[in-house]
């Protein structure tokens, strides 16, 4: 099986290794950016990627300021983009932004390959805890 890669996007280092701890344990390669304004040159370079796990809150560019540059580009417009955020009450705004799922963090280690396994078969994951 081919190598299979997720990006996160978070400016939180302590959030973004839980979340690449728990997609090593699903057999996905994480791709971090810590610092969003360095996203535009890195997607010249990105492997394809299976999935985005994305905060809402970072200090330079918000959540819902990337999706719509991810979306706008043809290479990410079917890729599935996950809003991840300590920021609960975001729920219904993540899905009227066009997020095509939303886990609240701190991230469930058991509930989360079956989140995953769920998102990339295009189902929709809205979980607050």
């Amino acid at each position: 099986m081919s190598q299979q890669y997720a990006l996160i996007i978070d400016d939180n280092i302590k959030n973004v290794n839980v979340l690449a701890q728990l997609l090593t344990l699903q057999q996905f390669e994480s791709i971090k950016v810590f610092n969003p304004n360095e996203l535009d040159s890195l997607l010249k370079t990105l492997p394809a990627v299976k999935v985005i796990f994305l905060d809402l809150e970072m200090p330079t560019l918000d959540g819902y300021t990337i999706l719509e540059r991810l979306k706008s580009d043809p290479r990410f417009q079917n890729i599935p983009v996950v809003a991840y955020t300590v920021h609960l009450s975001e729920i219904n705004v993540a899905y009227q932004q066009g997020f095509d799922s939303f886990i609240g963090k701190p991230l469930d280690a058991d509930k989360f390959p079956e989140h995953l396994a769920r998102i990339l078969e295009g189902e929709a994951v809205w979980e607050t805890s």
